[in-house]
């Protein structure tokens, strides 16, 4: 099994990219360590595989924004992966 590699920042858009179909499960992983309370170096060591010492403001925007995408996918992607994307043929 691979793992997809991961941006420096997550996506932005109002609609579901092809790197977000990538990391549905990453994004999964990211709101449950969330709810969990677990340690957001922890997090990044684990589900991204990054050292947060050796790059903490770098692994801090991973971390923040790919949450952030994720919180979005549970608010209102999700509906794109149910109905389709509206602005794609």
């Amino acid at each position: 099994m691979t793992q997809a590699a991961f941006a420096d920042r997550a996506p932005t858009e109002d609609g579901l990219t092809d790197y977000d179909h990538a990391h549905l499960k990453d994004y999964l992983r990211l709101l449950d360590a969330e709810t969990e309370g677990a340690d957001w170096r922890e997090v990044v060591t684990i589900i991204f595989g990054l050292d947060p010492t050796s790059e903490p403001a770098r692994t801090k925007t991973i971390y923040d924004t790919h949450l952030a995408r994720a919180r979005w996918m549970s608010k209102a992607g999700y509906r794109h992966l149910i109905w389709g994307d509206p602005q794609k043929p």
